[in-house]
């Protein structure tokens, strides 16, 4: 792993959370974030206040081996269980190396990587190498994901950066930016158009056509949580809490866990993108506070 100069104004950690190796990244003013190597998953992000502005599960399981619950959990080569694979895919149960941090103009930026070997090819018979770049900003974040074909046939994936948002009270949020368009509720599988701001009551699990105005996540008064953005890579945004019943069997969250989170998605899960041999897909989230 590289380090910045002595110069340099970002911080970088290599540490032990709950036996896991993470990194952690930090500017002078105080914003930080915390990338776990399993899975690559970026699992904190502080802004400058002291203020964690992503959710992650106090019971989330630490074993090396399960997807950790919270933060932001990397979907590839499938969402959900659109195929044959693991739920959400492999690469959020697989250790990433971390490939280097440097400085930019817009703060620090911390690269991890993830690449086929006989374990993924025996489930997934193809070559690839993804990377995670994170970029730390003032009140910012930017997580992109890049996927390289590194072999001689085309290959197909859907997936997401599921993100965890962290919220005072979800019964009393709601997001703006998704009226008009078309979208899936999957809990009542309804096809429709939103419309209007989305609010949350119940288990909410809703796939929509990709957003062309940035997303607002508001609290009860009006005021902004979090800004959300997607690049136009991806086709989809995914909007899901599991509500108080869902939650309640889920073993790696708290019952009142559903209260404190709502996931706001970047996905490609409509059309399976295809990456010729060679070539390159990239899609990034932004997210300002």
């Amino acid at each position: 792993m590289s380090a910045p100069s002595s110069t340099a104004p970002c911080l970088l950690r290599r540490e032990r959370l709950n036996g896991q190796d993470v990194v952690r990244i930090a500017l002078p003013a105080g914003d930080g974030a915390t990338i776990a190597l399993h899975g690559g998953q970026l699992i904190s992000w502080t802004t400058a206040d002291g203020q964690e502005r992503v959710f992650l599960s106090p019971d989330a399981v630490w074993d090396g081996h399960a997807a950790i619950r919270g933060g932001v959990p990397v979907c590839f080569p499938q969402f959900n269980q659109r195929g044959p694979l693991v739920k959400h895919g492999f690469a959020r149960h697989l250790p990433w190396q971390c490939e280097g941090v440097s400085d930019v103009c817009e703060g620090a930026q911390a690269t991890f990587v993830l690449r086929d070997d006989e374990h993924t090819r025996a489930v997934w018979p193809h070559a690839f190498e993804a990377r995670l770049i994170v970029l730390l900003g003032h009140a910012s974040l930017r997580v992109t994901l890049e996927l390289r074909n590194t072999g001689a046939a085309p290959w197909s994936f859907t997936g997401a950066l599921h993100t965890y948002l962290r919220v005072p009270d979800i019964t009393q949020a709601h997001l703006d930016g998704l009226d008009g368009l078309a979208c899936w509720d999957a809990v009542r599988d309804v096809h429709g158009v939103q419309q209007g701001a989305l609010a949350f009551e119940g288990e909410v699990d809703r796939v929509f056509a990709a957003a062309t105005q940035p997303l607002r996540l508001r609290d009860g008064q009006g005021a902004d949580i979090v800004t959300v953005e997607h690049s136009a890579s991806w086709d989809n945004v995914v909007v899901w809490n599991p509500g108080a019943a869902l939650c309640a069997q889920l073993r790696d969250m708290p019952p009142q866990g559903w209260r404190e989170m709502l996931c706001i998605e970047a996905a490609s899960i409509d059309q399976p993108v295809v990456v010729p041999p060679g070539q390159c897909w990239s899609g990034w989230q932004q997210l300002t506070a």
